[in-house]
């Protein structure tokens, strides 16, 4: 079954997009019925027509169905002021007062001075990392709209393997929510980031999530863009030195996250 979004800015325009999308099938399932119906009118009854229309119902009620849970929804989302949305993602990840919302301007500043237009997500899907992302997914999509970037591809590694999603942001988190691993317990980030480069395009920026350090080589002069990285977790000053490090010698810039 297809996981609920969460309640995210960018929600409003996804939601409409896929009423667009039901309601073209409407129209085509409707029509479907229109022309099966006349044939049967005519006089070419049979066993098959019948089952024919039958299904077609069948599916218009479904498209129906779905069309009107996609209203309430953006009925719901409609109601919500966007700027109080996305200042309570922040307050939940320690950025919005204080040092944390002065990194965080910084960070956004840092990304929209890049130019290009493209923003490519890498996640540690180790075991360590199982059941924080569903908390990461509304910052991420935070820093996509503050930094006017577009998020064309979302990556994750764990244990010498990568997995890359492409399409739109909802489609992309739930591929990596559903079918990344998180287990495993070697973070070979230098590994992942050879691969994206050699097998993706390349993007303005890449973003590196993720709470341990890499325990392979990383090659900074291999990384073809900036590195803007993000460290979950503040305790552990292995991983806050490799981020820092890693965004240092890319071009990138580190912001520390950690959730309340």
């Amino acid at each position: 079954m297809r996981r609920r979004r969460d309640p995210s800015p960018d929600n409003f325009y996804e939601i409409f997009s896929d009423m667009a999308l039901l309601m073209l099938a409407a129209f085509i399932f409707l029509f479907a019925l229109i022309l099966v119906n006349a044939q049967l009118q005519g006089g070419g009854k049979s066993e098959l027509d019948s089952q024919e229309v039958e299904r077609l119902q069948e599916k218009l009620a479904e498209t129906e169905q779905r069309n009107r849970q996609l209203q309430e929804e953006m009925n719901e989302l409609a109601g919500k002021d966007v700027k109080e949305q996305m200042d309570k993602v922040l307050a939940s990840a320690g950025l919005s007062k204080g040092q944390g919302k002065r990194d965080f301007d910084l960070f956004i500043e840092g990304l929209k001075n890049l130019p290009g237009n493209e923003l490519h997500l890498v996640v540690d899907a180790t075991g360590s990392m199982h059941g924080v992302t569903t908390f990461l997914i509304p910052v991420l999509r935070v820093i996509a709209i503050r930094s006017g970037k577009h998020v064309s591809a979302v990556s994750w590694y764990a244990d010498r393997r990568t997995g890359t999603y492409t399409g739109s942001m909802g489609a992309m988190f739930d591929n990596l929510m559903q079918n990344a691993p998180f287990v495993g317990a070697d973070e070979t980030v230098g590994h992942a980031f050879r691969e994206i480069a050699r097998t993706s395009p390349l993007p303005s920026a890449y973003m590196l999530i993720g709470d341990e350090p890499p325990t392979d080589e990383v090659g900074y002069h291999e990384i073809p863009a900036p590195v803007f990285t993000l460290p979950l977790g503040l305790n552990d000053s292995g991983t806050i030195f490799a981020y820092k490090t890693l965004a240092e010698q890319t071009g990138g810039k580190m912001l520390k996250l950690k959730f309340e």
